[in-house]
């Protein structure tokens, strides 16, 4: 396992998730039911979303040209950096129908397993894990990322958003994103040698 990597998608993740939807599902998700069982379902969830991300990742990382992996991974952290900073004014849905509602495990599982597949953390995940080839480093960082993310929101991600702006944070994210997508299509252009002098400097 990379340390490396494994911090450098932990942080990615967290602050990919700080304020979104899923966290505001969590804090609610703990008013509702008991805060350790809704989280084991949010948890488990989580776990798998990053399994099939991961094993997705892998299989590009053996099929691809990493210099195109790394191109694509840059498109993508740009084009989520910009989504983030366009939509950083808006509030989740974090609505639940208690009609719905099987259990706090069970409910907690779906609304995040729907709610997460096939969103930006989902294919960040898989991204980076066919980007760095360290698929037990990218699950581990990512899911532990989630899962903290989770707890913060539900035990004191309410009192944090009552003094950090919601917009502040999605700023500071969408920023982050688009410097490590920058960073991430240059290291791909000097692989490809379309910039030749920054290849030893960023590979």
């Amino acid at each position: 396992m990379s340390l490396s990597v494994f911090l450098t998608v932990f942080g990615l993740i967290f602050i990919a998730e700080m304020g979104d939807k899923t966290q505001l599902v969590s804090m609610l998700l703990a008013t509702r039911f008991d805060w350790k069982r809704a989280f084991a379902g949010i948890a488990f969830a989580f776990a798998l979303i990053n399994l099939l991300a991961v094993s997705i990742g892998q299989i590009l990382f053996n099929w691809i040209d990493v210099s195109w992996v790394r191109l694509g991974a840059g498109v993508l952290f740009v084009f989520f950096g910009v989504t983030t900073l366009r939509d950083r004014g808006e509030e989740a849905d974090a609505k639940l129908d208690e009609s719905t509602a099987r259990g706090p495990f069970l409910t907690s599982f779906l609304l995040i397993f729907l709610a997460e597949m096939g969103d930006k953390t989902q294919l960040m995940t898989a991204t980076l894990a066919a980007r760095h080839a360290e698929g037990i480093s990218v699950f581990a960082a990512s899911t532990l990322a989630l899962w903290l993310v989770s707890l913060l929101g539900m035990v004191v991600g309410v009192l944090v958003l009552k003094r950090v702006p919601l917009r502040l944070i999605k700023s500071i994210a969408g920023l982050i994103f688009i410097a490590f997508g920058i960073v991430s299509l240059a290291q791909g252009a000097a692989l490809k040698g379309w910039i030749p002098g920054l290849r030893a400097l960023l590979t």
